[in-house]
């Protein structure tokens, strides 16, 4: 464990994870969430063009020249409730940049205000209006962080029971793919988090679903269905409360003969990816997610 993740780790339990806690308003963590990532993000900031998808607002980094066509899909984490292209900008360039590609990034509807199947339907409408524009699904790469990686895999499911081309790769940062809350590194690492409150999950998960069933493959997407599916990339924690989402995720994808890697990194928080500016274990994550989407295009 590097100096720097000794230092992360004592800053989200001491700050970060307090803060999380007692929040109660979903404006307010919005807009803190919009502060902490503009923090996080290198100097200068990646220029990206405000260009929608289809119907939905998105946020676009051009790859290198003689890259393109090369396009990473990029759905941003929250718990369905909170962040936007603008605050996950910087973790989708970073892995696009990488890769040698371009990133999209969507601004899919947030819960409360549009509960589920908003943001699944969402997902599928940004993939499907990335072809119309003539994104060839052998260039195209799809992925996410926390609920967005869950949202990534949810999207891949979907894509293969309508019968539709899939993308040529998924890759997903700690995602959230078990709403039923179903794994036990829920309650037995809830200490061992530092970012994440356990007692939160359950409330997110009330207002993204509002009433709605958990066992839909489109909310948890380790129920769904992925025989064709291709290589699927997933990193996640060994410390963090969703670990089991990601094991059982993998567990899924491999009973379907589906291609997995599934990296559990030792002590690190909840999507540290995020950090890759001032963590190594963050950067050496990052250049291993790009390696992976680079070699699949």
């Amino acid at each position: 464990m590097s100096w720097q993740l000794t230092a992360l780790d004592y800053w989200l339990r001491t700050v970060e994870k307090p803060r999380i806690t007692r929040e109660n308003d979903v404006r307010h963590a919005r807009a803190r969430l919009e502060r902490v990532s503009w923090l996080l993000s290198p100097y200068p900031a990646t220029r990206a063009e405000d260009r929608p998808l289809g119907h939905l607002p998105a946020l676009r980094v051009a790859g290198p020249s003689g890259t393109e066509g090369r396009t990473l899909l990029w759905f941003h984490g929250g718990g369905y409730c909170l962040g936007s292209p603008r605050s996950h900008l910087e973790l989708a360039a970073a892995v696009a940049r990488r890769a040698g590609g371009g990133v999209a990034v969507p601004a899919y509807r947030l819960a409360p205000e549009h509960p589920f199947p908003a943001a699944a339907d969402d997902a599928r409408a940004a993939y499907h209006a990335l072809l119309a524009e003539g994104c060839d699904p052998a260039r195209l790469v799809v992925g996410g962080d926390s609920a967005g990686g869950g949202l990534a895999l949810a999207l891949l499911h979907m894509l293969l029971a309508e019968g539709a081309p899939p993308p040529v790769g998924v890759v997903a940062f700690s995602p959230w793919t078990d709403l039923t809350l179903s794994g036990e590194s829920m309650t037995t690492l809830a200490g061992r988090d530092a970012l994440l409150p356990a007692g939160r999950v359950a409330e997110m998960r009330a207002l993204y679903l509002a009433g709605a069933d958990p066992t839909d493959p489109r909310a948890s997407p380790i129920l769904g269905a992925f025989t064709g599916a291709p290589p699927v990339l997933i990193q996640a924690s060994d410390a963090e409360i969703l670990r089991d989402d990601a094991t059982a995720m993998a567990a899924r994808l491999r009973a379907d003969g589906v291609a997995v890697t599934l990296e559990l990194w030792p002590g690190t928080p909840h999507v540290w990816q995020a950090f890759g500016r001032r963590l190594p274990e963050a950067a050496a994550a990052l250049e291993g997610a790009g390696a992976f989407v680079g070699g699949l295009w």
